[in-house]
């Protein structure tokens, strides 16, 4: 009786495994073997050229805006342009009736011809009186300068003329209107038969410059003396960008810095022109501008996602050939977007964990994962 409750308890307990070797060997071999390795993806360091960019919030901002008027008063009689045309500086735009100013111009010219005809005849009097007081005293000298006075008040009269017109040309001209600038036709603010004035307020349409275009944007504070620096040693490329950061639109150059600096945002304004021949600009327009300071050549570059940073500074997670990491301490020059130029401690080829590091200690095992924004991902996890 003894004997089988003892042989009961005994098989109870081989059982649930105590002692009696019959426990799960896979079991026994996860309880004590090494931890799984930590899924991550990597990145390889690579030596290569860094630019690094200024960004700034921009406006596109015509090079030149017009607002056509009429220098003078009378009916549209002609509308030489199409809404949304290219015109060149000197196409014709519209006239004016110039008819009256024609007619203004021949009364013009037939007063200093009636004006002229009076000086010659003023003039030979002159040139007889003069005769007559040498040779005989005929003629008395106060009757030869007054002569010589009606001659000068005659010819005042033939300049007066000829400013009339000269007048009544400019006027003439004033009635057709050309383009001042090239630029791009907005919509008509005026109909054919209206009575157009110098004195309107609104004008008859706008012309808008598209090439070259330019783009203000605005920098902080202390980007400027930087900026001045780099200006002097020659041309900065800028790049005009959509809203989104996604579509580059423009190249172009910057042309100057504002005089001075907002002290509310503590930000200046620049100023960059550009080709614009696509017309991929249009003025309003907001652009993300990117002004390209400098070329950081033969710089250490790593994803900036690797970048961790703890009480005794900033490191990254480095992979050794045998899957397993080191943490290694780095010094970064700047971070680009991202992507991260280091100073130190880091080498070509060298590879990073960019994801994953949360679940990562010193010699932790890794296993990158595919996808990884790395040529040597695949390297890494044995893959071809």
């Amino acid at each position: 009786m003894k004997k089988t409750l003892l042989l009961n308890v005994l098989l109870a307990v081989c059982a649930i495994g105590w002692g009696c070797g019959s426990a799960d060997p896979k079991s026994t071999a996860r309880a004590g073997g090494p931890p799984p390795a930590v899924p991550v993806s990597v990145a390889t360091a690579e030596q290569r050229d860094m630019p690094v960019y200024l960004t700034g919030l921009g406006s596109v901002t015509a090079f030149n805006t017009v607002n056509i008027r009429s220098r003078v008063d009378g009916e549209l009689v002609q509308v030489a342009f199409k809404e949304g045309e290219m015109v060149k500086k000197g196409d014709l735009l519209a006239v004016i009736d110039p008819r009256p100013f024609q007619v203004a111009l021949s009364q013009a010219e037939a007063q200093l011809f009636k004006d002229q005809a009076s000086l010659r005849d003023a003039q030979l009097n002159y040139e007889r009186f003069k005769g007559l007081l040498q040779d005989s005293g005929a003629m008395s000298q106060q009757q030869v300068d007054t002569q010589k006075a009606t001659v000068d008040q005659l010819e005042g009269a033939v300049r007066a003329d000829q400013a009339a017109i000269d007048n009544a040309k400019l006027q003439l001209t004033y009635s057709h209107i050309t383009a001042p600038v090239s630029g791009r036709i907005g919509l008509r603010l005026v109909d054919v038969g209206n009575i157009v004035h110098a004195t309107d307020t609104n004008p008859m349409l706008v012309i808008t410059q598209l090439q070259p275009i330019a783009v203000i944007f605005t920098l902080p504070e202390d980007n400027i003396p930087a900026v001045a620096r780099r200006m002097r040693q020659g041309d900065l490329p800028v790049e005009a960008w959509s809203r989104d950061d996604q579509t580059k639109l423009a190249t172009g150059t910057l042309l100057t810095i504002d005089n001075q600096i907002d002290q509310t945002t503590g930000t200046a304004r620049l100023k960059a022109v550009f080709p614009n021949p696509d017309n991929a600009l249009w003025p309003n327009q907001f652009v993300n501008a990117r002004l390209l300071l400098e070329v950081k050549k033969n710089a250490i570059v790593i994803p900036a996602a690797a970048i961790q940073r703890g009480p005794q500074g900033t490191f990254v997670f480095a992979v050794k050939p045998d899957k397993s990491v080191e943490v290694r301490p780095v010094k970064v020059d700047i971070t680009q977007n991202n992507h991260s130029a280091i100073a130190s401690g880091l080498s070509p080829g060298d590879i990073v964990v960019t994801d994953g590091q949360d679940k990562l200690n010193e010699k932790s095992k890794v296993e990158p994962r595919p996808g990884g924004n790395s040529s040597r991902t695949a390297q890494l996890s044995g893959q071809p």
